[in-house]
């Protein structure tokens, strides 16, 4: 059983109490639970076999440990089987939905039994919801909205998600003699946002023994079909994995074919029939005879086009610029010199500053822009100017102490509804590093919103503006904004873009990056990291960066720490 899988049973433990209205700290503490399991570096089934001490490991205690070895044992514990009498299961579906808590779902249900999106849909296109306390015809409305983004996502995964499934089966995979290679094409390799199922090619010496083993498989629920040439499984939680089996001589030409994206291939197809060839997932051919296959770089340079990165493969443009020699030399992980968006304990972070900087110097990072969230995020206990200037005061003191490191004294200061900065600005400019992000009012118009990003893009105390679109993948609609004007803004005032790398967010988009590049904006990728691990999260953002023809002196944090000092240098 993977980490990930019993992380699960504890956030969803916790969802079914916090439904109940049960103690926030008892909530809290199976929230801890749950991102600890999930990042720790150990299978905790086989720290469970081998008899070992759970309760030595961070934020478990004894609860949790015989919890955890319950889970191991039987895919459940009986807290979870007692909580799901309690309280109907098919409540989780509405948290996903904007605009509601856990109080306003369990109002839902005990006033009006809305127990599922279809009731809760129903009832709002009813206007059944206005009357309730708390509700009203503007919240009714959102529900409806809010209703269509999760619409929207049904079926698709995080890439975060993602990663962690190719990473549990590619060990599985690993670990089967007759299997010699396999890669994980699709949208995954393209590094989409999000991912609809994986699909896996597989070179094996024996097709059967091999597809024998993947089946066996601990995490899935259903074999979907199995044959000589395809495997198709449905894993615990709904998500699909396609393996394909192919031979060395064409495992290129299937790499390409189910890298995708269609449009790409088709592209790429019209170029083959132009020269009366035929291009399919077994290879490239002139009549019967092969001419390319066994790899992707001989089959496009067969078209005279260098290999192209699959984060490129859109058809938006990267054919031509391949054509003529202009694809961009991407941004790579191993060039991230540090972080530029992270919490601690001073706001609503994890760990303390001193455990971030230890964390970010681990990673052989060069700095950490540490940026606490300001007074008007209440929730997060957010600093006021007093706390600001003590912040200030307490990094440059931690400063002196650390060789070849930089801690940047920085702030994530809230953009108000009218444009003004939630921070008196003399203060701001006492800063190493300012985001200014929007946390609050996103449903301005077009105007008042690009209005609002524009007055601090221009105040001049502002360094990066935060995830722009405050979008969460699936569960909040991004805000609306004149998107070449806030970007052509940023260029002209020196104001970095961020790509925050947080998993649900991956903001800004790739798309909106290669305008920002166009505009000649500049961009800092954070991991808006409230904990250690969360560090870790900057290889979306790198994903992001790359699907946005992003190189690296497009990226601010790639710079050394000299280059970081000498361009933040106030004149």
């Amino acid at each position: 059983m993977e980490n990930a899988r019993i992380a699960e049973v504890f956030d969803k433990i916790a969802d079914l109490l916090e439904l109940k209205g049960d103690n926030p700290f008892r909530v809290r503490s199976y929230r801890t639970a749950a991102l600890t399991v999930k990042d720790h570096s150990e299978r905790l089934e086989d720290m469970v076999r081998q008899g070992k001490d759970l309760t030595k490991i961070p934020h478990v205690g004894e609860a949790i440990s015989k919890k955890i070895q319950e889970i191991v044992a039987r895919g459940t514990c009986k807290r979870l089987e007692e909580l799901e009498q309690e309280v109907p299961a098919s409540l989780l579906e509405l948290l996903r939905v904007p605009q509601l808590g856990p109080r306003k779902v369990a109002l839902l249900y005990d006033k009006l039994s809305i127990s599922s999106l279809d009731d809760l849909k129903r009832a709002a296109q009813e206007h059944k919801i206005r009357d309730l306390p708390g509700m009203g015809s503007k919240t009714e409305e959102n529900i409806l909205k809010g209703i269509e983004t999760v619409e929207a996502g049904v079926g698709r995964y995080l890439l975060s998600a993602a990663y962690e499934h190719a990473a549990s089966i590619g060990r599985h995979l690993d670990a089967v003699k007759t299997i010699k290679r396999w890669e994980v094409a699709g949208s995954f390799r393209r590094q989409r946002e999000t991912i609809g199922d994986l699909d896996i090619l597989v070179q094996a010496k024996d097709r059967k023994k091999a597809a024998d083993a993947i089946v066996s498989y601990e995490e899935i629920e259903e074999v979907l079909g199995k044959g000589h040439e395809k495997i198709s499984v449905r894993l615990h939680n709904s998500l699909q994995i396609d393996v394909r089996f192919f031979e060395p001589d064409s495992f290129g030409s299937a790499l390409a074919y189910f890298t995708g994206s269609k449009s790409h291939n088709v592209a790429l197809r019209k170029r083959a029939q132009q020269k009366d060839w035929k291009l399919n997932e077994y290879g490239l051919f002139e009549g019967d005879r092969p001419i390319a296959g066994q790899t992707e770089e001989s089959l496009y340079k067969c078209f005279d086009l260098p290999w192209i990165p699959p984060e490129l493969r859109e058809d938006r443009g990267e054919l031509e610029a391949a054509e003529q020699d202009r694809l961009p030399k991407l941004v790579e992980l191993g060039q991230i010199r540090g972080d530029l968006h992270v919490h601690t304990t001073a706001s609503d972070g994890i760990n303390t500053l001193e455990e971030m900087v230890e964390a970010a110097r681990q990673m052989n990072y060069q700095y950490l822009g540490v940026t606490e969230h300001s007074k008007a995020v209440t929730v997060a206990h957010g600093l006021d100017e007093d706390a600001v200037l003590r912040r200030i005061e307490e990094i440059r003191e931690l400063n002196e102490s650390l060789k070849d490191f930089w801690v940047l004294a920085g702030l994530e200061v809230d953009i108000l509804k009218n444009g003004a900065l939630d921070i008196d600005e003399k203060v701001l400019a006492e800063l190493d590093w300012v985001v200014a992000s929007v946390h609050f009012h996103f449903n301005l118009d077009e105007q008042s919103m690009t209005d609002r990003l524009l007055a601090a893009i221009r105040s001049g105390v502002v360094h990066c503006l935060g995830h722009p679109l405050t979008r969460l993948i699936g569960a909040r609609d991004p805000i609306k904004f004149d998107m070449e004007k806030v970007l052509g803004a940023c260029a002209e005032n020196k104001v970095w873009i961020e790509i925050n790398a947080q998993p649900d967010r991956l903001d800004l988009p790739d798309i909106h990056c290669q305008l920002g590049k166009e505009l000649g904006a500049g961009f800092a990728i954070g991991t808006d990291a409230h904990r250690q691990a969360d560090l870790n999260f900057m290889k979306f953002g790198i994903a992001v960066a790359r699907r946005g023809w992003l190189e690296r002196t497009d990226v601010l944090n790639s710079c050394t720490i000299k280059q970081l000092k000498q361009k933040l240098k106030k004149p």
